[in-house]
C-alpha cells in the first residue's frame, strides 16, 4: 500500500521501467484482485471526468434585474404605482416583464463542454483481473488495473504501456498531429512533453493498428482528459465586446437619466409644484431615456445574423458571438482538418531520376502512362505490398494507417490495383514496421520467387540497397543523389518514404530476411503531405485585407507547420517560429513581446495554447481560435470566441464552442466574419436610431418644462412611441444588407463604443432638431386649439413622423441617403408606413383615444407637421456632408506569397 500511494503522487510514469511501475501501483501482470479494485474504487472514485454545477435559473435572473436601465424602469413602475398612473404601472410592468425575459433566455443555455469530456471516455474496456481477461465498464477501472488494447479499441484511461506489438495510437484529438504515433514500452526522460510520451497511452485516444498492454495510472480528473476538463471549467465566461459595449452604454444612459430625472423633480418643486406632479414628470422623463424597444432589437438582429451564417455554414451556439467574430483582430488556427483535410495524401514521387507530381486523385501530364517494370510503377508496387493498409470495400472507406492508406490511394490514382497487385503476389511473410528498425517489409510470391519489398525511412532503405532502378534497369546507386531529392522533399514539408525490392536467395525460407535484408534494388520515394483545404489560402488572404491576423498553432512538427504555413501565405521565409520549447523558457512578458511578431507556433500543448490566447487578449486583441480536438477545448473557451469543427470535431470542441463550422472550412470563418461586421453595423444602426429619439423626448420634455408648459407627452404616450411606432421600425434595420466595403475596414478596437464620438454628434444635433420641431407644433397647436389634448396629439404624430424620417437618415453611417438603394431593404418600407398607419389608427379608434389620451388631427395641420419632420433629413444629410466619416483601410496588408 506505501508503493501504491507513493506512486500516485508521481507524473512521470514514462521514465519508470515496467517493473518500477508494477511495484509502484502494486499491481502484477496478471491483474489486481477483484476486492483490491474494489476497495480502489471506493478510494479514487469512478474514472469519470467530474461535471460543472449549472447555474441556478434566480442567478440567471438576477442577472438581468442588474441592468441599470431595467433599474430606471423599475424605479418608474414604483413611482407610477406611488402617484395612482394605473395605466402607465401597467404598461411600464409588461415591459420590464418582456426584457428580463428576453434576456433570461438568452443566457439559459447552460454550459455542456465537461459533460461532453465525460463521454470520450470509453464505456467499455478488457482488462485482466486474477488472471482473467473480463470486459468492465470503464467507469469503473482503477490505478494498477491492466488494460488490453487492439486495433479499434479507444483507451479508456491514462496507461503506461508494458507491451506493444505494432501498437499505432491516433492522439490527434489530444495533441493535433495528424500522423498516428508507433508505441514502445521502454523508460523515457523524465522531462518530456506529454506528446512525446510514446510509452504513454492516453484516454480518449484511439488504437489504428497492433496490440498492447498498459496498466492505468490515473482515471478520471486525474487523466490528461481532466487536466484539460478542469481547465475548461476553470476558464471564467468571457464577457464579450458587444457585452461590454452594451453595458458602457446603458450605464451611461442610466446615469444621464438618473441625474435628469432628479433636476426635473427638484425644479418641479422648487417652483411651486406638487411632489405627485413633479414625479409624473420624471416618470415620463425616465420612460423617454430608456430605449425599451433595444433589447429586444438587439436578439432580433443577432438572430439575423444566426440565420445568415448557418446559410453559409456556420451555426451559432451564443447569440454574442455572432459579433464578436466581426470585432476579431487575430484569428489562431490549428493545422490539422481545419487548414488541411486531415488525411495524408502523396503529392510527389521520385522514381528513375525524374518527380511526378500528383493531384486530388490524378497524376500531372508529366507522370504519363505507367508502363510494367518503370521506376515509378515499382515504387508504387512496393508502397501497396509493404502495407497492411485495406483498400476501400463495401464500407467505401479504406482501413488501416492514413500513411499506408495514402500509399494505396496514390497507387490508384496511377491505376494499380491493390487487391489485384496481392492477389497476384500473396503474402508469404510481413516485418511490420517498429520505431528502432524505421522500415517495414513483406515477402511475397512473384512468378514463383519470394521477393521482398520494404518501405522507410530514406536513409535506412538506403543501407540496404546496392543498386538503383533507372528506366533502362538496374543501375549504380548514387545515394547523394537519392539523399538530395529526399531533402529537398523534406524541405517542401513533405513526409518521405523510401521504396525497394529484391529478390531472395534460392532455397531461403521467408521468414530469413527479418534479420535484415540486404542487396536490395532502390525503387523512388514517396512524399506525402496533409493537403490544404480547397479555399483556405484565398481565405487566409481574405482575412489579412479584412486587418485579421491569421495564426497556425499547432501540435505538429516545426518543418510541416512551417511549410504548410508558407503555402497558405501565413509565413514567409526568414520569420520566426516558436515552438512548445521554445515557449516553456519564455516569461509572460517575454511571450507578450514575442506574439506580436510569430505567426506559427509548432509543437504547442494545450496549456502552452492557452498561454498565446492570454497574451493576445493582454495586448488588447480580440482573439477567434479555431480547433476540433479535445486539446483545442481549453482555448476555444478562453478566446474571445472559440470556431469549431463540426464534421471533424470531438464533442468536446464544438461544446467549448461560440461558433462550429458544418463543412470544417477555413473558408466559412471568413464568411463567418463578414456577416458578424454586417451584425455590428445593424446594431449600431439601431442604437443611433434608438438613442437620438430617445434623447429627442428627454429634451422635448425638459425644454416644454423649460418653457412652463404643461406635459407635453404622457409616460403611456412615450411608451407607445418606443415600443409600437418606434419598435416597428428599429427591427427593420436589423435586415439591412453588408456595405460593399464591409471586409475592406480594420477591426474596430476592443474599446470602441457602439456609438462613435460622430455618431455622437449626429445624435446630438438629430435630437435637437427633433425636440425644437416638436415643441414649436405643441406650442403652435396649443395656441391654435387651445385643447392640450390635441396638442398632445401633435406632438405624439410629429415625433412619430420624426422617427420615419430617421429611420432612413439610420441607414447608413456613411452615405447619404440618396446614394443607399431604395428598396435593397424592403422591409424598412413596409414597417415605417405600417407604423404611420397604426399611429393614424390610434389617433381614430375610440379604445386607443382612450387609452393613449390623444385626438384626431385636422387634415390641414398634416403637411405643416410633414414638413416639419422632414428637417432632420436635412440636417443630417448636412452633417454627413460636412462631417464624413472615412474609415481607415485595412492596416495589416496582404500577407506574402
Amino acid at each position: 500500500m506505501r508503493g501504491e500511494l507513493k506512486a500516485f503522487a508521481t507524473s512521470h510514469w514514462h521514465a519508470l521501467d515496467p517493473a518500477t511501475v508494477e511495484e509502484a501501483l502494486g499491481t502484477r501482470p496478471t491483474g489486481l484482485s477483484d476486492g483490491e479494485a474494489a476497495a480502489r474504487l471506493r478510494r479514487h472514485g469512478p474514472n469519470e471526468v467530474p461535471g460543472p454545477r449549472p447555474v441556478s435559473d434566480a442567478a440567471i435572473l438576477f442577472r438581468q434585474l442588474r441592468s441599470p436601465l431595467l433599474l430606471v424602469l423599475v424605479a418608474a413602475l414604483a413611482v407610477s404605482v406611488a402617484v395612482g398612473e394605473t395605466v402607465d404601472a401597467v404598461v411600464i410592468a409588461a415591459v420590464v416583464v418582456l426584457d428580463a425575459t428576453i434576456g433570461f433566455l438568452q443566457e439559459r443555455h447552460a454550459e455542456s463542454a465537461v459533460r461532453a469530456l465525460r463521454g470520450l471516455l470509453a464505456p467499455r474496456a478488457r482488462i485482466r483481473r486474477d488472471g482473467r481477461v473480463i470486459d468492465a465498464a470503464a467507469s469503473a477501472l482503477v490505478p494498477g488495473d491492466l488494460v488490453l488494447l487492439e486495433s479499434g479499441d479507444g483507451v479508456p484511461a491514462d496507461l503506461r504501456l508494458i507491451e506493444a506489438t505494432g501498437l499505432l495510437v491516433d492522439e490527434s484529438l489530444l495533441t493535433g498531429e495528424s500522423t498516428p504515433v508507433t508505441k514502445g514500452t521502454g523508460a523515457l526522460r523524465a522531462d518530456l512533453a506529454s506528446s512525446d510520451r510514446t510509452n504513454m497511452a492516453y484516454s480518449g485516444t484511439v488504437v489504428v493498428r497492433g496490440r498492447g498492454h498498459g496498466y492505468v495510472v490515473c482515471t478520471g480528473g486525474g487523466t490528461e482528459v481532466g487536466a484539460i476538463a478542469r481547465s475548461v471549467e476553470s476558464a471564467p465566461d468571457l464577457e464579450t465586446p458587444l457585452q461590454r459595449r452594451v453595458s458602457s452604454l446603458t450605464r451611461t444612459l442610466g446615469l444621464m437619466t438618473a441625474a435628469s430625472s432628479l433636476v426635473v423633480v427638484a425644479a418641479g418643486v422648487l417652483s411651486g409644484g406638487t411632489v405627485a406632479d413633479a414625479l409624473r414628470l420624471a416618470v415620463s422623463l425616465a420612460v423617454a431615456s430608456v430605449p425599451e424597444g433595444l433589447p429586444v432589437a438587439f436578439t432580433i438582429t443577432l438572430a439575423i445574423g444566426v440565420r445568415r451564417m448557418a446559410r453559409r455554414r456556420a451555426f451559432v451556439r451564443r447569440l454574442g458571438a455572432v459579433e464578436t467574430l466581426g470585432s476579431a483582430t487575430v484569428i489562431g488556427s490549428d493545422k490539422t482538418g481545419t487548414l488541411t483535410e486531415n488525411r495524408m495524401t502523396v503529392s510527389e514521387i521520385w522514381a528513375g531520376g525524374r518527380t511526378f507530381v500528383l493531384g486530388r486523385g490524378r497524376a500531372s501530364p508529366a507522370a504519363g502512362p505507367v508502363p510494367p517494370g518503370s521506376p515509378l510503377r515499382l515504387t508504387l508496387l512496393a508502397g501497396v505490398l509493404a502495407s497492411e493498409a485495406q483498400p476501400p470495400g463495401a464500407r467505401g472507406e479504406a482501413v488501416g494507417d492514413p500513411t499506408e492508406i495514402a500509399l494505396l490511394v496514390a497507387a490508384a490514382a496511377l491505376g494499380i490495383d491493390a487487391d489485384e497487385a496481392r492477389a497476384v503476389r500473396p503474402t508469404l511473410a510481413r516485418l511490420p514496421f517498429e520505431p528502432e528498425r524505421r522500415y517495414a517489409a513483406s515477402v511475397h510470391d512473384d512468378e514463383g520467387r519470394p521477393t521482398v519489398f520494404v518501405k522507410g525511412a530514406p536513409d535506412v532503405v538506403l543501407a540496404l540497397c546496392d543498386v538503383a532502378l533507372s528506366g533502362s534497369g538496374p543501375t549504380t546507386l548514387e545515394a547523394s543523389l537519392v539523399r538530395t531529392a529526399a531533402n529537398e522533399m523534406g524541405d517542401r514539408g513533405l513526409r518521405v518514404l523510401a521504396m525497394a525490392f529484391g529478390r531472395l536467395p534460392d532455397g531461403s525460407a521467408p521468414g530469413e530476411f527479418a534479420g535484415s535484408p540486404r542487396g536490395l534494388v532502390f525503387a523512388g520515394l514517396q512524399g506525402m503531405l496533409d493537403p490544404l483545404r480547397a479555399g483556405a489560402r484565398e481565405a487566409v488572404a481574405g482575412c489579412a485585407r479584412a486587418g485579421i491576423r491569421v495564426l497556425m498553432i499547432t501540435g505538429d512538427q516545426a518543418e510541416t507547420a512551417r511549410a504548410i504555413a508558407r503555402e497558405l501565405g501565413i509565413w514567409a521565409a526568414g520569420a520566426p517560429v516558436l515552438t512548445g520549447s521554445d515557449l516553456e523558457s519564455l516569461t509572460d512578458e517575454e511571450l507578450g513581446a514575442r506574439v506580436r511578431r510569430v505567426d506559427v507556433y509548432a509543437r504547442v500543448s494545450p496549456t502552452q495554447k492557452l498561454r498565446i490566447v492570454h497574451a493576445l487578449r493582454a495586448l488588447g486583441e480580440v482573439v477567434a481560435i479555431t480547433g476540433d480536438g479535445v486539446n483545442d477545448a481549453p482555448a476555444l473557451k478562453a478566446a474571445d470566441i472559440g470556431v469549431a469543427m463540426g464534421r471533424r470535431g470531438t464533442d468536446v470542441a464544438r461544446e467549448a464552442a461560440d461558433l462550429v463550422l458544418a463543412d470544417d472550412d477555413f473558408v466559412s470563418v471568413y464568411a463567418a466574419i463578414e456577416e458578424g461586421r454586417v451584425a455590428f453595423d445593424n446594431l449600431r444602426r439601431i442604437t443611433y436610431f434608438l438613442v437620438s429619439t430617445g434623447i429627442a423626448e428627454v429634451l422635448t420634455i425638459l425644454g416644454a418644462l423649460a418653457l412652463g408648459w404643461p406635459l407635453i407627452l404622457l409616460p403611456v404616450q412615450i411608451l407607445w412611441l418606443n415600443l409600437v411606432t418606434e419598435g416597428l421600425q428599429d427591427v427593420a434595420l436589423a435586415f439591412e444588407p453588408a456595405e460593399s466595403d464591409v471586409l475592406d475596414r480594420p477591426p474596430r478596437p476592443r474599446g470602441e463604443p457602439i456609438l462613435s464620438r460622430l455618431l455622437w454628434e449626429r445624435t446630438a444635433l438629430a435630437a435637437a432638431v427633433m425636440a425644437v420641431g416638436t415643441l414649436a407644433l405643441f406650442g403652435w397647436s396649443l395656441g391654435e386649439s387651445g385643447s392640450l389634448s390635441a396638442a398632445q396629439s401633435v406632438a405624439l404624430t410629429s415625433m412619430t413622423l420624426f422617427q420615419t424620417f430617421q429611420i432612413g437618415n439610420a441607414r447608413s453611417e456613411r452615405r447619404s441617403l440618396l446614394r443607399v438603394p431604395a428598396f435593397s431593404n424592403p422591409f424598412l418600407f413596409l414597417s415605417a408606413f405600417g407604423a404611420l398607419a397604426l399611429h393614424i389608427a390610434a389617433l381614430s379608434w375610440q379604445p386607443t383615444q382612450a387609452l393613449l389620451g390623444v385626438t384626431p388631427i385636422a387634415p390641414a395641420t398634416w403637411p405643416t407637421v410633414v414638413i416639419t419632420a422632414f428637417a432632420v433629413v436635412v440636417a443630417v444629410e448636412i452633417h454627413k456632408a460636412l462631417r464624413p466619416d472615412r474609415a481607415a483601410p485595412a492596416a495589416r496588408g496582404v500577407p506574402p506569397a
